[in-house]
């Protein structure tokens, strides 16, 4: 697996921490399209060293208030387990997950549990991070889900995909951000805004 060897805690990081690119997803545990997407993302990531995938929790209203809980869930799993913990929470959450703001079955065995994840249920410390995640989406004009900000590190630059967003898009995306990093260092381009994609439109 292609996980990040940092220390555990928001924001989540799957692949290099010295990836030039970051693939920023906004994602809700209860959204069918996310679920379908996830396994696709992680295999793409894993494929491009150069590129590593944060997430950013966003629970749409439609949904609650099972994308909450299961957003909760997600945290309190990497809080106590690391890393590793949380994307294999992610998983296992889409795994067993009705969708659509159905939730887990009532019959659901949790991998994860313990005292320590239950202190973290029972305490504010994952609301915080996924009400921070939320805001900065709602900042960014973000409302639907999957959406991707694909980070240029080393210029700072970053393009808004709306998604699911397949490997050839991405690629695309990576190369117009790459080719704006050439032409800013040969001509003294300013840096641009945070743009869409041609012929994407933000939802």
């Amino acid at each position: 697996m292609a996980e990040s060897p940092s220390k555990a805690g928001p924001p989540w990081i799957y692949g290099r921490r010295d990836a030039r690119f970051t693939v920023i997803e906004y994602a809700d545990l209860e959204c069918p399209y996310c679920r379908a997407y996830f396994p696709v993302l992680r295999r793409w990531i894993g494929a491009h060293p150069d590129v590593d995938w944060q997430w950013r929790h966003l629970p749409l209203p439609m949904h609650q208030p099972a994308a909450l809980d299961e957003a909760r869930l997600a945290e309190c799993a990497g809080e106590v387990g690391g890393v590793a913990a949380f994307w294999n929470a992610v998983a296992w959450i889409y795994g067993h997950t009705r969708g659509d703001g159905q939730g887990l079955p009532s019959d659901a065995r949790l991998p994860f549990s313990g005292a320590a994840i239950q202190r973290c249920l029972s305490s504010a410390r994952p609301d915080g991070f996924i009400r921070e995640q939320a805001a900065e989406a709602a900042r960014a004009g973000i409302a639907a889900t999957p959406t991707l900000r694909l980070l240029d590190r080393r210029t700072g630059r970053m393009l808004l995909l709306p998604g699911p967003v397949d490997g050839d898009a991405l690629l695309s995306a990576i190369d117009l951000l790459s080719e704006r990093d050439i032409r800013h260092t040969a001509g003294g381009l300013s840096s641009p805004s945070p743009a869409t994609l041609p012929n994407d439109t933000s939802r």
